[in-house]
């Protein structure tokens, strides 16, 4: 029995050893699919424009999103000012809990005085740019009535724009642990949480739909009424200490929970880009990881022109045309395609045709008349090899589809050419098969 046990806890060490071993091969090789070797937990960078996915690490990993939640009241507040039932000097009151709240210790915040008016903007500068969260959530009471009813616009608004790997329990980002006893959606040791993909996504929905919330996002310091100037958090702005050549938004966030996030954005000669970084160790790592996306993009993305406008398939150049006064039409693409791709590998890209089949009868035909215009298909690329990443959207994707056109009129031929070709096909099929038949007997 002393021998079993003995051999049972060598191979139980062994089983240990081997698991270690493999452990270790496996975090080497994860890391190896790493090109910037980042230290976060998840990340993704994007094409701003198109939502085309260039890097990406962990992306549906669902993880504490702290104050990066804020881009969706963000989000709600633009589109209640574009839709008229708020506006920018719309005069708010401040109750006591968001006067309270404001105080709390070790919360990110501009103070608000109980009874005074602070306007709407005043409120969205202080939630955009000092992440104030006492701000956010008298913003989401003037926008729903209370911070409950605004949570489920929240994440019905998540749904509308298809964001998949989220949920909103406040208005804040915070734990609700730290909103003074107040839960607007769930139990109090409850955090928004979304993924890396879902955080990117908003945050080209929010820069798409609403640019102007860049007015506010690229503001390196608040200047409140109160007499104090409040940083932005977003310290790669410019003058701030970690500044960067482009950058001008987006949003960081902040919690034990989530560690620390942050989904930038940055501009230079024309080509923007969005990167989101989810659970860094602490706020300065934060900012070198993204350091280190920004210049991965710059330096290696591009946008190309893929295909030319006008362009013609090879093999397929012409689609042949019956009952008309000529028997093919030329075809080409309406439009050119234009990618962000990584510098040299426009070559890497093949063209794929794909033809209408309810404008062709069954030999492959279109039927005259045909005009010049007509969209007979569309054109799309792929890479030779492998396989994108992809896009956040399908509206993303259709960015890289362009109609094909008949490139010129085909009339329809008249009655009586119509008839002498009907008659030179039915002799002609005669004559066939007297051919044939002739050719058999010998």
């Amino acid at each position: 029995m002393h021998q079993f046990k003995k051999i049972s806890l060598t191979l139980t060490v062994l089983f240990l050893c081997i698991a270690t071993i493999f452990s270790g091969n496996v975090q080497q090789v994860e890391a190896a699919k790493d090109p910037l070797g980042l230290k976060a937990e998840a990340a993704i960078l994007l094409d701003a424009k198109t939502g085309k996915i260039l890097y990406a690490k962990n992306p549906d990993v669902i993880l504490g999103v702290a104050s990066m939640a804020k881009m969706m009241t963000e989000y709600l507040v633009l589109e209640a000012i574009a839709n008229n039932k708020i506006t920018w000097d719309q005069k708010v009151k401040i109750n006591e809990y968001v006067h309270k709240l404001s105080a709390a210790p070790g919360l990110s915040n501009v103070g608000l005085t109980q009874g005074e008016e602070y306007t709407v903007e005043e409120l969205y500068q202080a939630m955009a740019i000092h992440s104030g969260n006492a701000a956010s959530v008298a913003l989401a009471e003037i926008i729903s009535g209370t911070e409950k009813n605004f949570v489920a616009l929240m994440n019905k608004k998540a749904e509308e724009l298809n964001l998949e790997d989220y949920k909103f329990v406040n208005s804040t980002g915070l734990n609700n642990s730290s909103l003074l006893g107040n839960h607007p959606a769930g139990n109090s040791d409850e955090e928004n949480i979304m993924s890396a993909r879902a955080t990117a996504k908003l945050a080209y929905r929010l820069l798409t739909d609403y640019p102007e919330v860049l007015e506010t996002a690229s503001m390196p310091v608040l200047k409140f009424r109160d007499g104090r100037e409040y940083k932005n958090f977003n310290w790669m702005l410019p003058t701030l200490i970690y500044q960067y050549e482009g950058v001008d938004g987006l949003k960081t966030g902040s919690t034990d929970f989530a560690g620390a996030g942050f989904t930038a954005t940055a501009e230079r000669n024309g080509q923007r880009f969005i990167s989101v970084v989810m659970k860094a160790a602490d706020k300065d790592e934060r900012f070198s990881e993204t350091r280190k996306i920004l210049d991965y993009a710059f330096s290696n993305f591009g946008e190309e022109e893929i295909v030319k406008e006008n362009y013609q398939v090879k093999k397929q150049k012409t689609l042949p045309v019956t009952k008309g006064k000529e028997d093919q039409v030329e075809i080409h693409t309406k439009e050119a395609i234009n990618m962000v791709i990584k510098n040299g590998e426009k070559d890497n890209y093949k063209t794929v045709l794909v033809l209408d089949k309810e404008k062709l009868n069954k030999k492959g035909e279109l039927t005259a008349p045909v005009k010049k215009g007509d969209k007979v298909g569309y054109l799309t690329i792929e890479p030779k090899e492998g396989k994108e990443l992809g896009f956040l959207t399908k509206e993303g994707q259709k960015q890289i589809k362009v109609d094909v056109i008949a490139a010129n009129d085909v009339e329809k031929a008249n009655w009586f050419v119509l008839m002498m070709r009907g008659i030179g096909g039915f002799f002609g099929d005669i004559w066939g098969s007297v051919s044939s038949a002739v050719k058999g007997m010998f």
